[in-house]
């Protein structure tokens, strides 16, 4: 039988690190849009988006979603691709340029979509206004992101 020493738990340690999932939905780990709800972006487009409660959690393509009430939930898991965030929530003009790029939950527009209206999110406010000014960004992005969502580590983001 062998002996556990600290070099087996040190390297055991960096192999679990190593094999934790990868972020996405734009750097929210594990609980989606840093813990925002997700319907509350289309219930109120001026303003700022309202945190969810672990009460009111649904778990939604390995990503943990959380709604400030029960019926945004139920709004929610009857129809996710609605309410989640386009480009699997990753920031229009880094997909643009043909990278990932790391969004703000904070920094958000209702646009126009492929199927209505639909969530994008920013990197920050300057990435916005571009977006929000031409349109033609998003549909760049949007004709970019089937290729760029194979880099996801789920490689099926909303």
């Amino acid at each position: 039988m062998r002996r556990l020493t600290r070099r087996h738990l040190v390297g055991a340690m960096l192999a679990s690190c190593l094999a934790a999932p990868r972020r996405s939905l734009a750097g929210q780990g594990l609980i989606a849009l840093n813990g925002f709800d997700a319907v509350s972006y289309f219930l109120d487009p001026d303003g700022p988006p309202q945190p969810g409660r672990a009460a009111f959690e649904w778990v939604w393509k390995g990503r943990t979603w959380r709604f400030s009430r029960a019926g945004n939930l139920a709004a929610f898991r009857d129809a996710p691709s609605t309410y989640a965030p386009r480009l699997g929530g990753y920031d229009p003009i880094g997909i643009v340029n043909g990278r990932l790029v790391d969004s703000d939950p904070a920094v958000f527009a209702i646009l126009p979509g492929p199927a209505g209206d639909a969530l994008y999110l920013f990197r920050n406010g300057e990435h916005r206004a571009r977006v929000v000014a031409s349109p033609a960004i998003l549909a760049a992005a949007e004709d970019k992101w089937p290729a760029l969502r194979m880099l996801t580590d789920d490689g099926d983001a909303p």
